[in-house]
């Protein structure tokens, strides 16, 4: 078995569309960032390649390359995927944890583990994905970003 945390955060920024976990979340602002700035799948993706001792996203997907320039996070996960695949592990499970004041994420939590779960062909029971605040501390606490923490659990391959 293998453990990899993942870590990421982006700011609030005007004209761009939220998504968090491949999911568009309605809300007045999206994330800044080189691609959807998925900030959950983002953090989700460090996560697995950790797991495994192969960098992170920015060494796969590097922000400075044209190619990945709005790319879809769900896309380059589902890569990830078969990175860790090819290392001969699958997922045993994952938990996530969001951190901000808003948008309130409750309804769309169990949109956003159908869509993990998918990219990562595991049983939606096997992914977690929780929201909380910091009661008004931080920058995420101040309402200018959104941070992330995931946490996974890799097994060898049958």
């Amino acid at each position: 078995m293998r453990i990899g945390h993942g870590y990421d955060v982006h700011r609030f920024a005007e004209g761009r569309r939220l998504v968090l976990g491949g999911v568009e979340i309605d809300y007045g602002y999206g994330l800044a960032g080189h691609s959807d700035a998925d900030v959950l799948t983002h953090a989700v993706m460090d996560a697995l390649l950790g797991a495994c001792a192969l960098g992170d996203i920015g060494k796969h997907f590097p922000d400075t390359d044209p190619e990945y320039e709005g790319a879809d996070s769900m896309e380059l996960l589902r890569r990830v995927h078969g990175l860790i695949y090819q290392q001969g592990y699958e997922l045993s499970n994952l938990d996530v944890t969001v951190i901000c004041e808003k948008p309130k994420l409750r309804n769309y939590i169990e949109s956003m583990r159908c869509r993990l779960s998918e990219a990562l062909c595991a049983d939606v029971g096997d992914i977690s994905v929780k929201a909380t605040t910091e009661e008004g501390l931080g920058f995420t606490g101040e309402g200018l970003g959104i941070a992330v923490h995931a946490v996974c659990l890799l097994k060898e391959r049958n």
